[in-house]
């Protein structure tokens, strides 16, 4: 997946509000994303496992590459408290030059 202008938006949610600030962080702290934003409480129903939940999640937007966003992903994964992580990698068209050059420098090795 590959954003117009080369950058992307990686999203997932989590229960803990303090997870979803330490992924933020530490992905932004590790380079695998420029930037991280953490919603507000949310309320979510899913089913799982036959049984309608719900639950109270926070969704945790990143900031990066197509290049990035697979190492991110099992990054995010291997901290993550659900057994199946919602993961969603959508195309950040229309942004400016500068937010693009931004984010590449931010998701840089």
């Amino acid at each position: 997946m590959s954003g117009v202008n080369g950058i992307v938006v990686a999203q997932t949610v989590v229960d803990d509000e303090s997870v979803a600030y330490d992924i933020a962080q530490g992905a932004v702290e590790a380079r695998l994303a420029a930037g991280a934003h953490v919603d507000a409480r949310m309320t979510t129903f899913t089913r799982w496992k036959e049984t309608v939940r719900h639950e109270r999640q926070y969704r945790v937007s990143f900031q990066t590459t197509p290049e990035r966003a697979a190492e991110l992903r099992e990054w995010v994964h291997a901290r993550h408290t659900h057994e199946v992580p919602q993961w969603f990698v959508l195309p950040a068209d229309g942004a400016t030059e500068a937010y693009l050059d931004w984010t590449r420098t931010g998701a840089g090795r």
